[in-house]
């Protein structure tokens, strides 16, 4: 086996041995440094978003040396900035530029550029210049990986974040309420204890969307939210289950106290730019005194919540047993 089949070899390896970009990166550069004796070694990146280059690892040298190639690299006149602008690799005496380059779609597209130091006298070899650029295709796609690999994450990420939050307020969803309700239910009747559950709605959200516009609208839906997620328990669980819709399961029977909270607080909000006071009306039911499951204890809140409405703007109300018992 040839030098030249050894190195790739390795780091054929090194590749499919890790899955973090700076460490299989760094693995990499040690193999390609090693075999060139190369003083210094560096992969600069092209970060997707952003039109400059950044450092990414670098193997070898000092603090002062690491510092004065993060300078060179940003002057546009410098080695790697021409290497990455025109794609040519420059190998000359003691330095190596090489650009970094996957290809998508048929397009080849730079993600950065692989940097060598050696002594001044060392001139590159034939089987240098063949290697060199080979080891380059390593690391991009090294680092081509792992930036797929990242953005699969964020969109899993995302795709759960959409699957369970209300994208206007950032508040939970109807799906994720219905499911937090059910577990608090399940907890509260193995254990004998009590869970809360309020239902709030905006009054006259109609009105103001049709007299400011559904964006006005927006921004009082957003308001209320904040008020409901500042003034709830860290057990307490708030979504948006409707247009002008918000509910509260809180464990334990302290529903009317935090609800009566969300009511003061949306109260103080100043009227924006709608030009109306933001008011909500809510009603507050019990498990198990209103409901021994998920759907009566709703049907009992939406029943409370309708009596509050009949009683003006900003009202609350429970049904008739639990609030006599407090």
């Amino acid at each position: 086996m040839d030098v030249s089949t050894d190195l790739l070899t390795q780091g054929a390896a090194a590749l499919a041995a890790t899955d973090d970009l700076d460490a299989g990166v760094a693995r990499l550069l040690g193999i390609l440094a090693g075999a060139l004796d190369a003083a210094f070694a560096a992969v600069t990146l092209q970060d997707p978003d952003r039109a400059d280059l950044q450092v990414a690892v670098t193997l070898g040298g000092d603090d002062d040396g690491r510092a004065a190639f993060e300078a060179d690299v940003a002057r546009p006149d410098s080695s790697v900035a021409l290497t990455a602008a025109d794609r040519t690799p420059r190998m000359g005496e003691g330095t190596l530029d090489v650009p970094l380059v996957v290809t998508r779609g048929g397009i080849d597209q730079l993600i950065g550029v692989l940097s060598l130091a050696r002594p001044a006298s060392a001139t590159p070899t034939d089987e240098e210049r063949a290697i060199v650029p080979a080891f380059a295709d390593l690391i991009a796609v090294a680092v081509d990986r792992a930036r797929v690999s990242s953005l699969l994450v964020e969109r899993s990420e995302w795709f759960e974040r959409v699957a369970h939050t209300d994208p206007l307020t950032g508040l939970a969803n109807e799906r994720t309420f219905g499911r937090i309700l059910e577990l608090e239910l399940a907890r509260a009747g193995r254990q004998g204890g009590e869970v809360s559950l309020a239902v709030f709605d905006v009054d006259d959200l109609g009105a103001m969307n049709e007299s400011s516009g559904h964006g006005a609208g927006d921004d009082v839906l957003r308001s209320v939210a904040a008020v409901l997620a500042e003034s709830v328990r860290l057990v307490d669980t708030v979504a948006r289950v409707g247009g002008d819709e918000f509910v509260l399961v809180a464990p334990g029977s302290a529903g009317m106290t935090v609800a009566q909270r969300v009511l003061d607080g949306i109260a103080a909000l100043p009227a924006g730019t709608t030009g109306r006071s933001i008011t909500v009306s809510a009603g507050v039911a019990r498990f198990p005194i209103d409901g021994g499951t998920a759907e009566d204890l709703r049907a009992a809140a939406d029943a409370a919540l309708a009596a509050a409405r009949a009683s003006g703007r900003g009202g609350l109300a429970a049904p008739p047993l639990a609030a006599a018992e407090g």
